[in-house]
């Protein structure tokens, strides 16, 4: 008798949430699979991209899967108007229009449903854009987590602002309009019943208005982004990558709220990571961080804007480091996979 040895097993891969998270797992999936498929696999990825052969004109898609629909702060419908909003205006652009779709999961009460469309139209009137297009699909119950919402927005750069990942400078400011962390610790905490949203609330927001403050700076702002998933940590990474230069922010200067600090070190989370949807990062030359801070900080979305620290000509180029409380000094890592699912 002959013992063969049987032939090993590969099990086939599969799609994990953290692909989903914004974090190193959804690089690898872009890289793999996305963009090798459409073509398009050189420059930085943005928030949202110049039409061809129309470079005043943006474009930006999302979807909006957040679970429960309604938080303290805002709703999938807001959060989808103001997501999409923002992700034009970090390529300097003002919204033109925008198309909303829906896919609702058979069984979603109307009323349900009526309260998030009202909110949508409140935020998209509120911004002054409007709803030009769309779509609606029912699902089966179960095949769906009860609505999901895809938005695609058009805008118009403002010029002469042409904010890109790619371009930040050795010796740029980094800028932060405001607090860190308030929508991703919110979110969780109703999810999960936490008792935190008592005491803090999601930042979503536009924050087309604050850049237009930027505006008359124009060259002078290099790159904007708003962290979103994967939070600080990440945008500061992607645009550490596609920049190639070295960041180095200090702790003391980051504005992290104390119940965000506090829910953080009982989930064992670092606020760096976590979503926000109402802040953005800037890079300005050093010469015009004062008065973009000025310009940022006479709007309401911008009033606690600070300076949270600079591109440095001695590191390595892609890597971000933080100065600690103690003058140490850490390197802030691009989140790996999902440490908080489902928060837009």
């Amino acid at each position: 008798m002959s013992i063969e040895c049987p032939a090993p097993r590969h099990e086939e891969e599969v799609v994990l949430l953290g692909h989903g998270a914004g974090g190193r797992l959804t690089e690898e999936l872009l890289d793999s699979v996305v963009l090798p498929a459409v073509g398009e696999t050189e420059g930085p990825l943005e928030d949202a991209a110049l039409l061809p052969g129309r470079p005043d004109l943006v474009m930006s898609t999302d979807s909006f899967v957040v679970s429960p629909l309604f938080f303290p702060g805002g709703d999938i419908g807001s959060l989808s108007v103001h997501g999409t909003v923002n992700d034009l205006a970090m390529r300097g652009a003002w919204p033109l229009a925008l198309s909303v779709s829906l896919i609702v999961e058979e069984g979603l009460p109307l009323s349900e449903l009526r309260a998030v469309m009202a909110s949508l139209g409140k935020a998209a009137q509120e911004v002054g854009v409007p709803v030009i297009t769309g779509d609606t699909k029912v699902v089966g119950r179960g095949a769906a987590d009860r609505l999901f919402i895809n938005t695609t927005g058009v805008g118009r750069r403002q010029a002469p602002l042409c904010p890109s990942a790619a371009n930040a400078r050795p010796g740029d400011a980094v800028l932060l309009s405001g607090p860190i962390g308030l929508h991703g610790t919110t979110v969780l905490s109703t999810r999960e019943g936490l008792g935190f949203e008592s005491t803090i609330a999601s930042d979503s927001r536009p924050l087309h208005r604050l850049v237009h403050a930027l505006a008359p700076l124009g060259a002078a702002v290099h790159v904007l982004r708003d962290p979103t998933r994967g939070g600080l940590a990440a945008s500061l990474n992607e645009i550490a990558r596609d920049s190639s230069v070295a960041v180095e922010i200090e702790e003391s200067a980051v504005p992290v709220p104390e119940a965000v600090a506090s829910a953080c070190d009982l989930l064992g989370l670092d606020p760096l990571v976590v979503a926000n949807e109402g802040c953005l990062v800037a890079f300005v030359d050093p010469e015009t961080a004062e008065h973009a801070l000025t310009a940022m900080r006479s709007i309401p979305e911008g009033t606690q804007a600070v300076r949270i620290g600079e591109v440095v000509s001695d590191g390595p180029p892609g890597r971000v480091t933080l100065r600690t409380l103690v003058g140490a000094r850490r390197i802030v890592d691009m989140p790996l996979g999902e440490q908080l699912p489902r928060i837009c």
